[in-house]
């Protein structure tokens, strides 16, 4: 499996804002946290890959939580104002998830060469059709199309080795 100390660098900041957002406390996110870690190394052999890593790590996160909660005998049952407020947190969540996901996307696009990487931005935070990237670009749609497609396929092949390492 991962070596965990890898998988405590890679995640830490992300489970520990996650936490944050649950708990409003730097503390208690903190020391779940680390408690979320313990207890990943110890359950390391239930982990299937079913799911990407740090969405376990966050279930496991969460579930630290609901039990810090009851501990504290703050929840006896949750109201669908806090299961709306537990939603939104775990959107949070997802919203850091997605936004370290396309910070590491356009890292990788910028191993591309400059005309690929300039078709994906246009196609992507420029939301243009292939038509229109070809005229901006002086080319064909054809020719648009085909640089697009090599491009997400050489990203696709970066994104796998990466997970290999």
């Amino acid at each position: 499996m991962h070596d965990m100390e890898q998988l405590y660098k890679e995640y830490f900041n992300s489970i520990y804002k996650y936490l944050y957002c649950l708990t409003h406390s730097e503390d208690i996110a903190e020391e779940l946290t680390q408690e979320t870690f313990y207890r990943a190394i110890k359950k390391i052999h239930t982990f299937q890959n079913d799911c990407k890593i740090s969405v376990w790590l966050c279930q496991i996160a969460k579930n630290l939580w609901y039990d810090e909660l009851k501990k504290r005998k703050k929840i006896k049952y949750i109201s669908e104002e806090e299961k709306g407020q537990i939603e939104s947190e775990e959107q949070v969540e997802n919203d850091i998830y997605l936004k370290e996901k396309k910070l590491q996307l356009y890292q990788r696009m910028q191993q591309l060469n400059e005309q690929t990487r300039e078709v994906i931005y246009l196609r992507i935070t420029g939301e243009l059709s292939f038509k229109e990237i070809g005229q901006i670009l002086g080319k064909t749609e054809n020719w648009a199309r085909t640089v697009f497609y090599r491009g997400k396929e050489k990203l696709k092949e970066k994104d796998i080795n990466e997970k290999r390492d």
